[in-house]
């Protein structure tokens, strides 16, 4: 299942796709990576339950409400369902609670905000950029 398959449908769920600049976080690879690159831009993570409506409405106003400016922001998607212990390393490599649906935001390898469920806003954005 591609990246866009995983992040908006489960096995029996329609498949949607998004133009969204999502990059999977599927490692903890990546997370190597949020790091080295909120040295330079901030990091949205976006941690989302595809099994959960109110995470699904999360996300799509999310993406509606977003400014996407890709040489000051980076954003990475978490599908919880299929790696759910990356969620586990978020929460401890960056000292937030683990919370569906959930944005964090990383600058200099460090959390600057983070929100859940109705305190996700896209806006907040413009306060670290």
């Amino acid at each position: 299942m591609g990246l866009f398959g995983n992040i908006f449908g489960g096995n029996s769920e329609a498949k949607e796709e998004t133009s969204f600049p999502w990059k999977a976080v599927d490692s903890e690879g990546k997370l190597n990576e949020i790091d080295a690159v909120s040295q330079e831009k901030l990091c949205v993570i976006f941690k989302h339950s595809t099994r959960c409506g109110i995470s699904k409405m999360a996300l799509r106003q999310f993406e509606k409400e977003a400014e996407i400016e890709e040489e000051k922001l980076a954003f990475y998607y978490l599908d919880l369902i299929n790696y759910r212990s990356l969620s586990q390393q978020i929460a401890e490599r960056y000292q937030v609670m683990h919370e569906s649906p959930q944005v964090i935001f990383v600058k200099n390898g460090k959390v600057i905000a983070h929100d859940s469920h109705s305190g996700i806003d896209a806006e907040k954005i413009k306060q670290f950029v």
